[in-house]
């Protein structure tokens, strides 16, 4: 009688290319879900803000405001899938609560506390500060906390989250010449969020030893001298 065969050591590795298919499959379609399923809100905002500019042409905040979620909307369409990415409800929730503000702004004319063409200028300035920040992101751009590559080029160099820096400009040329108790309750609470977010992600990020050195040398995150 021949001795039994031997165990072989194919088989583990073979269920653990398996397993890891397997979650990268499922990580590819949640992701798909997710970009989904933002895109067709972000659009569904863009729609609402060029139907209110029709209605009153003379409002180009809105109109300003509709270049930078589309501008959004592209980006998160071309995003690469991140090497790791932080979970937690908590980052879930801060995360698509920043990003679906829009749900809740009063389009309406409100108070004009500076001219629009004032709001206009500042948000300008804001759009085209975050776009620049995203080109310079490329692929790396995402909304969910992640480390999809460190970037130190561009506006990076000066603080380590110059996207938000744009949109708080942004925000604040949106919120002066559109102003209401709705309107500030909403930006507040979507600052709350995004400094959240600023937090998550820097939590993860701090795992990276090249954002480490990256940390190091650019010391702030978001406005020089204050935070």
């Amino acid at each position: 009688m021949s001795p039994p065969a031997p165990a072989t050591l194919s088989d583990p590795p073979k269920a653990d290319a398996a397993a890891t298919r397997g979650a990268t499959a499922s990580a590819i379609a949640l992701e798909i879900v997710l970009r989904t399923g933002s895109v067709l809100l972000l659009l569904l905002f863009l729609h609402t803000l060029l139907k209110q500019y029709r209605l009153d042409e003379s409002r180009i905040t809105l109109l300003i405001l509709a270049i930078g979620e589309a501008v959004t909307i592209a980006v998160s369409l071309m995003a690469r899938l991140p090497r790791a990415r932080d979970w937690h409800p908590f980052s879930i929730f801060v995360t698509f609560g920043a990003s679906w503000y829009f749900l809740f702004v009063q389009l309406r004319p409100g108070i004009h506390l500076l001219p629009d063409t004032v709001g206009a200028t500042l948000q300008i300035g804001g759009v085209l500060f975050s776009i620049w920040a995203k080109l310079c992101l490329r692929r790396s751009f995402g909304l969910l906390p992640g480390n999809r590559g460190v970037v130190v080029n561009g506006p990076y160099r000066w603080v380590r989250h110059p996207v938000y820096l744009g949109y708080f400009i942004r925000d604040i040329g949106f919120l002066l010449p559109n102003f209401g108790i709705r309107n500030l309750a909403v930006i507040l609470c979507l600052w709350a969020l995004q400094i959240s977010r600023i937090v998550r992600e820097e939590r993860l990020l701090s795992n990276d030893p090249a954002y480490r050195d990256y940390r190091e040398r650019v010391r702030f995150r978001l406005l020089p001298r204050f935070f």
